[in-house]
C-alpha cells in the first residue's frame, strides 16, 4: 500500500511509519507528502494542502495523520454518531478536513492512481504520543486513566512527566526522540491489540489502515 504520513515532529512520523507497518502486517511504500508540520495548529493548517498534493502529484492511497491531544477534548464514542461534530475534539476536527476536502476534489481525475481518492487514518495520542509509547511498560498510563482526571479535575500524570519517563529527559533531542519511540514500539510489531485497548485513539488510526488495506485487497485501490 503506498501511504504517506504527517504528524507534528520527525520523531513522530517515524513512529507513525512503524506503526501502520505493524497494523497492516506489511511494510508500507512510503510517499512522501510534500509538506512538513511542527505541532498541532500547524498539523490541522496544512492538511488540505496534503491531501491535495497527494491526491494531484503522487499515487498515495492513504494519509495517516497523528496528533497530541494535549489538554483538548478527548474523542468518545458518542462523537462517532452520524452527523456528530465536536468543536473542540482534534479527531473530529482532523476527520471533517478530510471530509470536506475529498468533497471538494471527488471529481478530479488522479493522474496517478486508478480509482479513489486519498483515504484517511486518523490518530489522537492521548495526551501524548509518549503515552503510546509507554503502553505496556507502564501500565498506570492509559487513554481511560487520563480521561478519568480530566473529569475529577486530578490529572493522573503530566506531558512532561511521560516525556521523563519515556526518554530520560524533558529536553530530549531529535536522535533521542526517534532512537527510544522505536525501541518503545518495537514492543508492539507483531500484536498491537494492547495498544488498541489501551488508548482508542490508536485504535481509531487501526481501524482506518485496516479498512484501507481491505479497499485495497478487494480491488477498490489501485496495487
Amino acid at each position: 500500500m503506498n501511504v504517506a504520513v504527517l504528524s507534528e515532529s520527525p520523531a513522530d512520523e517515524a513512529a507513525l511509519r512503524f506503526l501502520v507497518g505493524a497494523v497492516l502486517g506489511r511494510p508500507p511504500r512510503l510517499v512522501a507528502p510534500g509538506f512538513r508540520a511542527r505541532g498541532w495548529p500547524n498539523v490541522a493548517q496544512v492538511l488540505p494542502a496534503v491531501i491535495r498534493h497527494l491526491h494531484f502529484n503522487t499515487d498515495a492511497q492513504l494519509l495517516a495523520v497523528v496528533v497530541d491531544a494535549d489538554d483538548s477534548v478527548v474523542h468518545g464514542r458518542s462523537h462517532d454518531t452520524p452527523g456528530y461534530f465536536h468543536p473542540h475534539c482534534r479527531m473530529c476536527q482532523l476527520r471533517a478536513v478530510f471530509r470536506q476536502t475529498n468533497k471538494k476534489i471527488a471529481r478530479s481525475p488522479r493522474p496517478h492512481a486508478s480509482a479513489g481518492g486519498v483515504l484517511r487514518g486518523v490518530g489522537v495520542a492521548v495526551p501524548a504520543v509518549e503515552g503510546w509509547y509507554l503502553c505496556g511498560r507502564d501500565d498506570s498510563v492509559t487513554e481511560s486513566a487520563w480521561v478519568a482526571g480530566q473529569e475529577s479535575g486530578y490529572r493522573p500524570y503530566s506531558r512532561a512527566e511521560l516525556k521523563l519517563r519515556v526518554y530520560g529527559t524533558d529536553r530530549p533531542s531529535l536522535p533521542l526522540q526517534i532512537e527510544c519511540a522505536l525501541r518503545e514500539i518495537e514492543r508492539h510489531r507483531r500484536d498491537t491489540r494492547r495498544l488498541e485497548y489501551d488508548f482508542p485513539g490508536f485504535a481509531a488510526l487501526a481501524d482506518d489502515v485496516r479498512a484501507a488495506g481491505r479497499n485495497q485487497s478487494e480491488g477498490r485501490l489501485a496495487p
